[in-house]
């Protein structure tokens, strides 16, 4: 089945099994979801004809992993996103267990998708079980795109590098100067993570330049990264990476894979990316992966989008026919040696109702007006007389997901063993307050929090599952602590 009636074919079964699936009440409001079925990482993310376009990859047909489509939406302000048709469907030889990850890029007003085409192969016959390949789709609108007719681009990784040619995937391309760049995830042949560097005149002729970066098996970077993006942010220059298989240090690195950043300085002419400050990671909470930027020329700031959610994680609304959410659009800022997240800006035409509030706490306190399940909260607290805090969020009789601060080793963590059905665990990372206040910035939207402490130096996400009636948010000071509380229904 060409891919036509392929997507047709998609969007008809869409359209009836929505109507069960937007009965679901953890289908997120403000975040980018699917109208049914299955979602995982964001692809070709970019500007185009006056719109903000994000892919990501997606099964129409259940919610569970399955042969990978593009589904597609689009917004004119990062705020207020529509679902677009699917763009493209796994049909063609070369493609045809799946169109896999990758990204878009504007030329000649046009939108040229990069994505990796996947193969599977019979595993019992020996070696190699799959076949992966970068693939082109040109679109004139941004919506309906063409595959073009000598696919694959580029067919594999070149041999005896070092590199398992099996393992090649995830496509990022960038313009620098008078020539188009591409890195590519794969994996070396000590089965470690790396990333290689294809250079184009025109998308379609790739010539492969170098191993662009590399870990060894001596540190803990992982098989296999993927999802690699190229990134400039302030001035500098960062490698985004999501490696696969990184062992636990302590309480870092807790997920089943992570999504980081080396920054570090780009030789064009020598194809190698040379790391400078050692990798660290853009999220600390538990659903956070496969992010992927673009450049906004308009604006000029990197904009980051990840799917926020994790591998091999418990997903309790597969029952109501969908699966996956992406997170809110982030703004990356590089400060000193690390890279800030912040929200983006245009999120603020979301704010419906403001409740302002502020006051001394020493015991547990409720704020009239502020409660929910679809809103922003930021409080600035002041820990000078205080020990720490609980910030109860999405509260009922038997629910809470708990924000804990202990200002004697200023660990900051989320509990989310009484969220709803389904997940439990938790999750720290190490902060201080700032002049000796501590700031936070919060989105919930139905199933999901995104905690942005200090003007996003951390970042703790995750997906929780509470019922409707889990609306209550409630603060417990260890002390005295002086409040500024802003609260917008979103």
């Amino acid at each position: 089945m060409k891919q036509r009636e392929a997507l047709i074919k998609a969007e008809q079964f869409q359209r009836e099994a929505a109507k069960q699936v937007e009965k679901s009440y953890w289908k997120p409001k403000y975040h980018i979801s699917a109208p049914t079925g299955w979602i995982n990482d964001p692809n070709g993310f970019c500007y185009f004809n006056g719109e903000y376009h994000l892919f990501y990859q997606h099964y129409p047909y259940a919610p569970e992993w399955g042969p990978m489509h593009w589904g597609h939406a689009a917004s004119s302000d990062l705020a207020h996103w529509q679902t677009r048709p699917i763009a493209l469907a796994p049909t063609d030889e070369y493609d045809k267990d799946g169109c896999f990850s990758g990204s878009a890029i504007e030329k000649d007003d046009k939108l040229y998708a990069v994505y990796t085409g996947h193969v599977d192969l019979d595993k019992s016959l020996g070696g190699d079980d799959r076949i992966e390949s970068q693939c082109l789709a040109i679109s004139e609108d941004g919506n309906t795109f063409t595959k073009w007719e000598n696919n694959p681009v580029v067919k594999r990784v070149p041999e005896n590098i070092g590199i398992r040619t099996e393992h090649f995937r995830d496509p990022k391309v960038w313009k620098h100067d008078d020539f188009y760049y591409m890195v590519v995830g794969v994996q070396t042949e000590e089965e470690s993570g790396a990333v290689v560097l294809y250079k184009s005149h025109n998308l379609t002729d790739w010539e492969f330049v170098n191993v662009m970066a590399k870990s060894t098996v001596a540190e803990n970077l992982g098989f296999m990264w993927e999802c690699p993006n190229f990134a400039e942010a302030d001035g500098q220059e960062i490698l985004i990476v999501s490696p696969q298989g990184m062992k636990p240090e302590a309480e870092k690195y807790l997920n089943v894979h992570q999504s980081g950043f080396f920054l570090g300085k780009m030789n064009y002419e020598t194809g190698i990316f040379d790391r400078q400050v050692p990798f660290d990671i853009f999220d600390y909470g538990f659903d956070f992966y496969a992010p992927q930027i673009m450049q906004d020329e308009l604006n000029n700031r990197c904009i980051m989008i990840a799917w926020l959610d994790m591998w091999e994680n418990e997903m309790p609304e597969q029952k109501d026919g969908w699966c996956g959410m992406m997170s809110i659009p982030r703004i990356l800022k590089v400060k000193g040696d690390t890279v800030y997240s912040l929200p983006a800006p245009e999120l603020a035409t979301l704010r419906k109702t403001e409740v302002h509030h502020e006051l001394t706490m020493n015991t547990a306190t409720e704020l009239n007006g502020v409660a929910g399940d679809c809103y922003e909260l930021n409080t600035v607290l002041d820990m000078a007389d205080a020990d720490g805090f609980t910030l109860k969020l999405r509260v009922s009789e038997t629910e809470e997901t708990n924000l804990i601060y202990n200002k004697t080793n200023n660990l900051l963590i989320l509990n989310r063993d009484k969220s709803g059905s389904g997940i439990k665990g938790q999750r720290q990372v190490e902060i201080a307050p700032v002049d000796g206040k501590l700031s936070l910035q919060i989105f919930s939207d139905r199933s999901s929090l995104e905690i942005f402490v200090n003007g996003g130096q951390r970042v703790l996400s995750s997906r929780i599952y509470p019922t409707e009636k889990a609306t209550g948010i409630v603060f417990v000071p260890k002390g005295f602590v002086n409040a500024v509380v802003d609260f917008y229904e979103l």
